[in-house]
């Protein structure tokens, strides 16, 4: 009976044009990054193209400013600031951008867009191709007193973190490892440069 249940619910998604990564799994994304830290780069190369259309995000052919805001994020796994990469979202070849990028490893997320809409979190690291869920960050997944652990704006996410919407200089924390290895207390607020 629940096997003939989710078969209905993915016939339901599938006729509603929603794709697993939209429907909050990002598991069969094509150059899905599932390693240690040591291996995260900005997936950039030819697997960016194929795993934008899986999500349905559009690859832009260049910077789209109607709507342009920011959001700045730190990466821990067991203590260590692990830096967001660089190039995130921006094709190795530079013939086409996504709507979440990154321009270098500050940990800013840009959001351009052609119009305003809304964005998560889940979509950023979807569109790094990085496997993320309120279980898992890259390779690492939870194990014993071992989480995945979110906040925005210092308030600890306990509900689904892929659904945190990217709003105008939201700060996030995710981090991975037991709670005694998050610093304290998480900034409520990071630093942005001016004119952002």
């Amino acid at each position: 009976m629940a096997g003939a249940r989710i078969a209905l619910l993915v016939a339901a998604l599938a006729a509603a044009g929603v794709t697993a990564a939209a429907a909050g799994s990002s598991s069969t994304l094509p150059g899905l990054m599932t390693g240690k830290a040591s291996t995260w780069g900005p997936n950039d190369g030819p697997s960016l193209e194929p795993r934008l259309k899986a999500i349905g995000m559009p690859a832009l052919p260049k910077e789209a400013l109607t709507y342009h805001v920011h959001q700045r994020m730190a990466l821990l796994v067991n203590g260590k600031f692990i830096y967001v990469p660089a190039g995130i979202g921006i094709d190795s070849h530079e013939k086409f951008i996504a709507e979440l990028h990154t321009h270098d490893s500050s940990g800013i997320i840009h959001v351009e867009a052609p119009k305003k809409q809304k964005f998560t979190l889940g979509q950023f690291f979807d569109v790094w191709g990085l496997r993320f869920s309120s279980r898992c960050l890259g390779g690492y997944c939870a194990s014993g007193k071992k989480q995945v652990m979110v906040w925005a704006n210092a308030k600890r996410v306990l509900g689904d973190p892929r659904k945190i919407v990217l709003t105008p200089h939201l700060s996030i924390v995710v981090a991975y490892g037991t709670p005694k290895s998050v610093p304290k207390p998480i900034p409520e607020h990071f630093p942005f440069p001016k004119g952002y």
